[in-house]
């Protein structure tokens, strides 16, 4: 996305008089008025003759006429009974599904279904998706498997969680027990970090778990141009430090003895910055260059865009996998088209989120910084195009409203591609008009 937009912009009562006038006084009581005119006398109770009343009491039970309560289902012939739905090994799901909903359908428990797919009360579901329904969960009852997958480790050492979509740092600390503030600790990490699907996370004091043998020393890496000197702030953990100067974590923890990811810093404290930009002595190349398709960009939004590329670089991102799956639970939980939202995200970046272009459109939905500021307006907080949630989020809400002010969805595709004003203006260009069939096509494939 490469050019800011620009959007403009909800029965009646005189016949009962005439017929009573005609008739002549009469008084009556409220009791007669309460009876009906031809009311048939109360059933008076009937005595049983004494001799009849003794031979009733005498008269011995015949034990094999009454059916004992309890019998009472088996002796309904099988024909008659209701037939229980029969339950198959998996469902697919369909729009407007839940997991309780599919539940009652089969006359199975939800929980049951939740444990048997590991899945979370929370979790979303999408039409296409496979549930299982039958079969069996992957812990036995005498030993229900932990909250969350953890890697075994030795006396000592610290349990390993491993990130899964929709987790995010508190849930992880309550589903093992400990405090938020420990898993910060343990992890170098704060409330504003950024996690990520597979992205591993110490829920237990100790060291890392090692392997059995001491590892090879690693090859030492380049020098890095030039160092610098970084007073630690309130707030600040190493990583955070590493990606605002364009440095990799490893090479910050290299450039300062006795620093490790588990090391506690503190505000005031000074870290040895290696040299910026993530780019050895002698590499001059910038990591985005500053032409594309025959267009030459202004040097400050090529510095900017090197700038943010230098920031993706540094830190941990989702794979292309979970990057498609962010999109699409985005788009879901936003009321778009999942497969368009992926078209897009496919056409503009091939679902990387390092990708940075020379006009500095950022991430998987390639959002320029002024479009990332109005996809904040859109959906109400400020969105870091940075982080991949808030990427898929900004770019999600900008395909909403083209569609939504847009007279039909070519002109939608077409003013995230060309910009929406300069549309309603001047009309397709030619390679917008290729890159709307592309969104097309690429959205079939994902339908």
């Amino acid at each position: 996305m490469t050019t800011p937009r620009s959007p403009k912009r909800t029965m009646s009562m005189p016949v009962i008089a005439a017929t009573t006038a005609a008739l002549p006084a009469v008084v009556l009581s409220s009791l007669a008025l309460a009876q009906p005119s031809m009311a048939t006398p109360a059933p008076q109770a009937r005595k049983i003759p004494a001799t009849l009343a003794a031979a009733m009491k005498a008269q011995p039970v015949n034990v094999g006429s009454v059916i004992p309560a309890q019998a009472v289902a088996s002796t309904i012939p099988a024909a008659l009974r209701p037939m229980a739905p029969s339950v198959p090994d998996s469902y697919t799901v369909v729009r407007g599904d839940t997991i309780s909903a599919i539940a009652r359908r089969f006359n199975l428990d939800t929980a049951a279904v939740l444990q048997l797919n590991k899945l979370s009360p929370t979790t979303l579901i999408y039409p296409g998706q496979t549930i299982k329904l039958t079969g069996t969960a992957a812990a036995a009852p005498s030993q229900p498997a932990p909250a969350a997958p953890t890697t075994p480790s030795a006396p000592g050492t610290a349990k390993i969680y491993t990130v899964v979509p929709g987790d995010t740092l508190g849930a992880i600390a309550a589903k093992h027990g400990v405090a938020l503030s420990s898993i910060f600790s343990w992890n170098g990490l704060n409330g504003s970090s950024i996690i990520y699907p597979g992205q591993k996370i110490k829920v237990s004091g100790g060291s890392a778990p090692s392997a059995p043998t001491a590892p090879a020393p690693a090859p030492a890496p380049a020098p890095l141009a030039g160092t610098g000197s970084y007073t630690i702030k309130a707030g600040d953990t190493l990583s955070s430090i590493a990606s605002r100067h364009g440095v990799s974590l490893a090479a910050l923890m290299a450039a300062n003895n006795n620093v490790t990811a588990t090391t506690v810093i503190y505000p005031g404290q000074k870290l040895t910055i290696p040299g910026a930009g993530l780019q050895p002595v002698g590499d001059t190349k910038p990591l985005v260059p500053s032409t594309f398709l025959g267009f030459t960009y202004p040097p400050a939004v090529v510095s900017s865009a090197n700038e943010n590329k230098a920031l993706l670089n540094a830190s941990p991102v989702p794979s292309r996998a979970e990057m498609k799956s962010i999109v699409a639970d985005t788009a879901r939980r936003m009321g778009v088209s999942p497969s368009l939202a992926l078209a897009f995200a496919e056409q503009e970046s091939g679902f990387d989120q390092r990708a940075v272009s020379p006009a500095n459109a950022i991430g998987t939905m390639q959002v320029i910084p002024s479009s990332g500021q109005w996809a904040s307006d859109l959906v109400g907080r400020k969105l870091n195009l940075l982080d991949p949630y808030d990427n898929a989020t900004a770019g999600v809400a900008i395909i909403r409203t083209l569609i939504a002010t847009s007279k039909d969805l070519d002109t939608a595709i077409a003013g995230y591609y060309q910009g929406q004003y300069s549309v309603s203006k001047y009309g397709m260009y030619d390679d917008t008009k290729r890159y709307v069939e592309s969104i097309k096509a690429r959205q079939r494939t994902f339908g």
